[in-house]
């Protein structure tokens, strides 16, 4: 039996908002999170801009829990507590095998690998620190997430790069599907606010020195941001049963891979990933009102993204509202698709369509709705979300109304 997935509660925080709901206002109203970072550490990267998490909120992790913790651990934990909580559930020993977890990361362990570094080669220590090795693995935040809430079913960790959430929240989809869980807790999570992370993006020269204008004729790269978003997925079974609110379905999942180059786009693998998404959903293009892109603001992904939007959509391309979020919460790497989400599921419950910020001039070869600067009010009962990594990994996410 092919069993429904739905979502039931999201939790989040970037710099936009320490919460969904903050965080969703302010996408909504086009309010940019990006400026000059704060971060005392950054050494000679001052100037630079992001999106920062000014302070977290208040929590009440337990100290044994904290100093095995990574900063994108802890920002998953925060987000899964938070879509735990509306969604109403907890784990007890006779569910607890049945709820799981998969978390997508770009850049796993970046300040916990920093410090270990200026401490032996800078400093005057002659070892790490003792839990540095489990602060770092690729898995620690689906790990903390199993021991923050006592989830005994799935749990592993999801990498690829700038599609981790999306290909995370693939996953978690097909462990309820396959009957291996009634529930997963799935997004992604990312902290690269390190001084190596960031020396390394700069050399890539596809960082803005502004602020990201995705789609613009005037955008000059990508901002980093911080953050971390989850969704609780149930079986619709599952939570009809205990009579859940229901806040959107995933329909269906694409993913591909582009086989083309480590570092520039193409059209046809994300192209692929869509019409995958569309059929597995079993969706016509015409049924997509709104479309989360990729949005980078890079010239290249822009413009590449959009063409691949044409091929897939044809006509209607020009009749579905499309933006990127990026311009408000900057690109979270790992958790950037966990936060569209978010965006793609108040979408649909608001009706309105989030825009494209920062927007000036128009690009004739991106010469779609891109909802500039303004929200738009609209019926959305289906919503995509589109994220492509480097190295060309795509994946793909679909969301109905139920």
């Amino acid at each position: 039996m092919d069993r429904r997935v739905v979502i039931t509660g999201v939790g989040g925080l970037c710099g936009l908002g320490t919460d969904a709901a903050s965080m969703w206002k302010e996408m909504r109203e086009g309010r940019s999170a990006i400026g000059p970072l704060a971060n005392s550490e950054l050494h000679d990267l001052e100037g630079m801009t992001g999106a920062e998490i000014k302070a977290l909120p208040e929590h009440d992790i337990n100290r044994g829990h904290l100093i095995s913790m990574d900063r994108f651990s802890l920002l998953a934990v925060l987000a899964a507590r938070e879509a735990m909580r509306q969604a109403g559930l907890s784990c007890d020993e006779g569910n607890a095998h049945r709820f799981g977890a998969t978390v997508g990361v770009g850049f796993t362990g970046s300040y916990a690998t920093e410090q270990t570094y200026r401490s032996l080669l800078l400093g005057s220590a002659i070892r790490a620190e003792l839990f540095t090795g489990v602060k770092v693995m690729p898995s620690a935040a689906s790990v903390h997430l199993s021991l923050s809430l006592g989830l005994r079913g799935p749990v592993f960790g999801v990498t690829s790069a700038c599609a981790s959430a999306n290909h995370a929240i693939a996953s978690a989809v097909d462990q309820i599907k396959l009957g291996r869980a009634d529930v997963m807790v799935s997004g992604g999570s990312d902290a690269p606010f390190a001084w190596g992370v960031l020396k390394a993006w700069e050399a890539m020269r596809v960082l803005s020195p502004d602020t990201c204008r995705p789609f613009s004729a005037d955008r000059k790269g990508l901002v980093l941001g911080e953050g971390a978003g989850m969704a609780v997925l149930e079986s619709y079974e599952h939570a009809r049963a205990r009579g859940a609110t229901i806040l959107a379905e995933i329909a269906g999942v694409g993913l591909s891979a582009d086989a083309f180059h480590i570092a520039a786009p193409s059209v046809e693998g994300p192209a692929s990933a869509m019409r995958a998404c569309l059929a597995d959903a079993g969706l016509n293009a015409g049924d997509v009102d709104y479309l989360n892109a990729h949005g980078t603001g890079t010239k290249s992904n822009d413009q590449t993204e959009t063409a691949a939007i044409k091929r897939v959509f044809g006509n209607h391309a020009y009749s579905m509202s499309i933006s990127s979020t990026k311009s408000t919460h900057a690109h979270c790497l790992g958790a950037a698709s966990a936060l569209e989400m978010i965006a793609c599921v108040m979408a649909i419950q608001e009706d309105v369509v989030p825009p494209t910020a920062n927007y000036r001039e128009p690009d004739p070869a991106c010469d779609l709705d891109i909802t500039p600067n303004v929200p738009r009010e609209r019926k959305v009962r289906v919503a995509m979300s589109n994220a492509f990594a480097m190295g060309g990994t795509n994946a793909v996410l679909a969301f109905r109304q139920v």
